[in-house]
């Protein structure tokens, strides 16, 4: 009789959150281990499209439906929901054992090149270098990028550097910049089995 295989445990990464206040109403469900599907819905199409595209690119599976109160205009909306992205991240993610955590890319679309550069610690810094020469594209203020940007890396939390290689069209570097991040994200949150525990000296991340 053959010897019985010993049968892998894994934990499902996965997140729902809810977030509720007078400005906004957000529901997330994340899988970090999925396969890039979902449905997200914020009232702001172009934000969807970029949501959309960090959803295929890393591999996740994210369902985010939010309503805010997009008759003043689109910051809260695009605000809170990188807060609960990043909440739903952390929730996720647990205590990160085992996590390459380091990861780098670079994409280009057209004449825009963006960097991102990942830590998956959980100590929240955000270096932020992408230049716009326009200020909104329909209803999405381009201002509104760093605003999204800042509070998904303060929840998660993680450190995250953001730097435009090259562009002029700003629709083409806010999406690089979007898959840069979606693919070292896909990178950095692979489980190695090398490591044991937290890939850090300190023991913890």
């Amino acid at each position: 009789m053959a010897p019985q295989e010993k049968q892998k445990t894994t934990i499902e990464r996965k997140s729902r959150i809810e977030r509720k206040t007078n400005e906004t109403s957000i529901t997330c469900n994340v899988n970090i281990d999925g396969t890039g599907q979902g449905v997200i819905a914020t009232g702001i199409p172009f934000f969807d499209h970029m949501l959309s595209q960090l959803k295929r690119h890393s591999f996740i599976d994210l369902d985010l439906s939010a309503s805010g109160d997009l008759e003043i205009d689109s910051h809260h909306t695009v605000e809170d929901v990188g807060i609960v992205l990043g909440m739903a991240l952390k929730d996720a993610m647990g205590e990160r054992e085992g996590i390459v955590r380091y990861a780098n890319a670079k994409v280009p679309l057209d004449e825009a090149c963006v960097e991102c550069v990942l830590d998956l610690c959980t100590r929240p810094f955000i270096y932020y270098d992408l230049k716009f020469n326009k200020e909104r594209i329909n209803n999405f203020e381009l201002e509104l990028n760093l605003e999204f940007w800042k509070a998904f890396a303060f929840n998660a939390p993680f450190t995250l550097h953001l730097r435009q290689i090259s562009g002029v069209n700003s629709h083409h570097i806010i999406e690089a910049g979007f898959k840069a991040f979606a693919i070292a994200f896909d990178h950095a949150k692979q489980i190695d089995p090398r490591i044991k525990g937290s890939r850090s000296t300190k023991g913890a991340m």
